[in-house]
């Protein structure tokens, strides 16, 4: 078994949360790489794990391929095969683009952690960090940052 590098041995456990709210333009990919790195890196830990969380229950987070938007439209077109606007679902009161957002929401999840290491999220190359609207007009989303480490 090949040798782990142990980050931070010895250290001070020390916590930060912190809220971003991401205005979205409806259904859609809201990049939010910047502002979480930017959270991070004003936080002064240098290792650890970032949690994100998305306080609702029809948009989600996602780690995806940030270089080619194909990716993004394809992703969309996949959302759409798989939960369908107008599929006789019983919960409609709030319009048809709703139950389908909470099932989109349960294929992708809601919250995501993200290793830090030396005061940066550790990211692949081509990996960007999403919020994903599931519903069709512009939400107010607001999620929650925390960050544990040293």
């Amino acid at each position: 078994m090949p040798d782990i590098e142990t980050l931070a041995e010895g250290s001070v456990t020390r916590q930060a949360s912190g809220r971003l709210t991401v205005e979205t333009r409806g259904q859609g990919f809201t990049e939010i790489t910047g502002a979480a790195s930017r959270w991070v890196a004003g936080t002064g830990i240098r290792d650890g794990l970032l949690t994100v969380f998305c306080r609702h229950t029809s948009a989600s987070l996602l780690i995806q391929e940030n270089a080619d938007p194909d990716v993004r439209r394809d992703l969309l077109a996949a959302f759409d095969r798989l939960a369908p606007r107008n599929a006789g679902y019983v919960h409609s009161t709030e319009g048809p683009d709703d139950m389908p957002a909470h099932i989109r929401t349960m294929l992708s999840g809601s919250s995501l952690g993200i290793p830090v290491v030396e005061g940066r999220m550790v990211l692949g190359t081509w990996q960007g960090l999403y919020l994903v609207e599931h519903r069709d007009r512009p939400l107010s989303r607001e999620l929650v940052f925390h960050l544990i480490g040293a």
